[in-house]
């Protein structure tokens, strides 16, 4: 199985420089893994089969394949609920009467695939804006400061060209900063956005999937209508209509057996889930950020959290003169160089300013 997954493995590779924060790689990295790696199984009938099977009598059951696979096969809504074999064939699927009876049409499977590839791109897509934006900043002010092993003296030229960068640049990265918090709102727009979508896609169900199919496992099975059968029904009908003899029109009723719904079921109970965690976490991490962004003490003991190796004194000295995007980019870099060399870094920095002050 892991051939199918195998053009998913360049996604997992860590990138040398963090240039943003753990909710966000959720979004770009775990989210778009899952969704890329659902598409792929989707469509690999080397595990699942064929997607559909219908049977009819006086039908080729391949053109009967083919038509109920394009044209959608149904099932009952008001016959879910009964004795299989007894009451019904399948949940869903009984005779019915028409004009009298609802009838549900599944016309989705065809697209889902295609729907889980274009919701990998869009999760993609604030990743995108914003490694466009950042331009390669904080790697090339890492200057190799990642690594514990670095000589004296190029350490030392290394600090240097830090220090001086924030004292030039001092007050001038505050839209650097914005356009990370923006892409971190696009983020939470995007996934609450797709649960959105991903209900409209399946007729107003996604919405209270997982919850459904939770409740469907307490309930009592004489009394319990399944809401993966209702949303994913794995036997549906399917009428064929045909010129008879004397020309009048014909309907053949068929069962149609979708092996692809077994999947799909399990793929967006965990959907939902995921969905509404990572909706969750990044409204989390917007609130955290408005803090940050308001807050200029927040903002100090989250300095002093990264950088725990240097006084406090020299962290203070520091904060006093970072406005939010001096800070941003200083607090991305505590991410990314050696602690004992970031713990140098705040200290020349401080002397740099009390300098600057004393001029």
């Amino acid at each position: 199985m892991f051939d199918v997954f195998g053009s998913v493995k360049g996604l997992l590779k860590l990138d040398s420089v963090c240039i943003d924060n753990n909710v966000f790689r959720l979004h770009y990295k775990a989210t778009v893994i899952i969704l890329i790696a659902f598409s792929l199984l989707v469509t690999s009938r080397q595990y699942i089969g064929d997607p559909i099977d219908c049977i009819v009598d006086e039908i080729p059951l391949q053109v009967m394949d083919t038509y109920c696979w394009i044209y959608s096969t149904f099932t009952i809504p008001n016959r879910l609920v009964g004795r299989v074999g007894k009451d019904v064939v399948q949940a869903g699927v009984a005779s019915h009467v028409d004009g009298q009876d609802e009838v549900k049409y599944h016309k989705y499977y065809q697209w889902v695939c295609f729907v889980l590839f274009f919701q990998a791109i869009l999760f993609y897509v604030p990743r995108y804006l914003w490694k466009s934006w950042e331009g390669g900043r904080i790697k090339m002010l890492v200057l190799d400061l990642n690594c514990p092993v670095v000589g004296e003296d190029s350490k030392a030229d290394r600090k240097k060209l830090l220090v001086d960068y924030f004292h030039t640049n001092l007050h001038t990265q505050n839209f650097y900063a914005f356009r990370f918090f923006i892409c971190e709102v696009l983020n939470f727009i995007n996934v609450v956005g797709q649960i959105f979508f991903m209900d409209f896609f399946l007729d107003g169900e996604f919405s209270t999937y997982g919850a459904d199919v939770v409740r469907f496992t307490e309930m009592e099975p004489e009394e319990r209508e399944d809401p993966m059968a209702r949303v994913f029904p794995k036997v549906t009908k399917c009428t064929f209509h045909k010129y008879g003899p004397s020309g009048t029109v014909q309907n053949f009723d068929g069962l149609c057996v979708l092996p692809l719904n077994i999947v799909n079921e399990k793929i967006y109970v965990f959907l939902w889930f995921w969905f509404v965690i990572l909706s969750i976490l990044s409204g989390i991490s917007l609130i955290y950020r408005m803090a940050v962004v308001a807050g200029p003490r927040v903002r100090l003991y989250l300095l002093r959290a990264r950088s725990r190796l240097a006084p406090q004194s020299e962290v203070e000295a520091v904060a006093r003169k970072l406005q939010i995007g001096d800070w941003f980019v200083l607090y991305q870099l505590g991410k990314n160089i050696d602690p004992l060399i970031y713990k140098e870094f705040i200290g020349d920095l401080a002397q740099k300013f009390e300098g600057k002050d004393s001029v």
